[in-house]
């Protein structure tokens, strides 16, 4: 099986000198469920906005065997759907319809098509009935949902999420790892959330400082009491 997801001696710097990531190699295949576990400041949401080139640093990435660079960025971020930590950050438009139209709409696809795709999308996170609702006064766990779908909308083969659980109060973030569950995208999640690792991701790869130092089945990951200690993981 080819991978989906390609990563060769990744490294970058922030504008002050700060590196952030230093000599990243991973590969992902197609429909696996992979968590970046480590410390704020490891890296992780760095390494996880370079998945579609927000960000880019030096080393080569390859998404469905196209490389992340300008001449391809179009493509890669009709593959590569980006879950911010903040739903916040991605909701923005009066009416839950046309948050999760607006990625469609950017594509030049027509209104029926555009309409299609948004009730797919909404039934997936179970949001059919909220479409016409106003995101800013939903729930946190219903802002993830609908921010999910404003991504789903677009069908990625990949979904990258950054603390998809944080803020969540117990039932929103049960009922958020179900919906995770079910969907079948390759799925790159960026968290703390420890429970939520083992339940929806069968691989697990820890950021120290920008590095990787440990890339292995979730179980082993976490029954490894040292490695979770000295990586501030416990």
């Amino acid at each position: 099986m080819k991978p989906i997801i390609e990563i060769s001696d990744l490294s970058f710097s922030y504008p002050d000198g700060k590196q952030a990531l230093k000599e990243i190699n991973l590969t992902i295949l197609p429909n696996e469920k992979i968590s970046l576990v480590g410390t704020n400041g490891a890296g992780k949401s760095t390494l996880l906005l370079h998945l579609n080139g927000i960000f880019t640093g030096t080393g080569r990435i390859w998404i469905n065997g196209l490389e992340v660079k300008t001449k391809n960025l179009g493509e890669i971020r009709a593959l590569v759907g980006v879950v911010f930590q903040n739903p916040d950050d991605q909701l923005f438009s009066p009416s839950v319809f046309e948050d999760v139209a607006y990625g469609p709409i950017y594509q030049g696809l027509d209104k029926s098509s555009v309409r299609s795709m948004v009730h797919q999308a909404l039934a997936a996170v179970h949001m059919s009935e909220y479409s016409d609702r106003v995101p800013y006064h939903l729930s946190s766990g219903e802002k993830k949902r609908i921010a999910i779908a404003s991504v789903l909308s677009m069908q990625p083969k990949i979904l990258v999420l950054d603390e998809p659980t944080a803020g969540l109060d117990p039932r929103a973030r049960r009922e958020l790892i179900d919906l995770l569950l079910d969907l079948p995208q390759t799925m790159i999640i960026a968290t703390h959330d420890l429970d939520l690792v083992e339940k929806l991701t069968s691989r697990t790869v820890v950021l120290n400082q920008g590095k990787v130092v440990a890339d292995d089945k979730t179980s082993n990951i976490l029954n490894d009491d040292n490695l979770l200690m000295v990586n501030g993981l416990r």
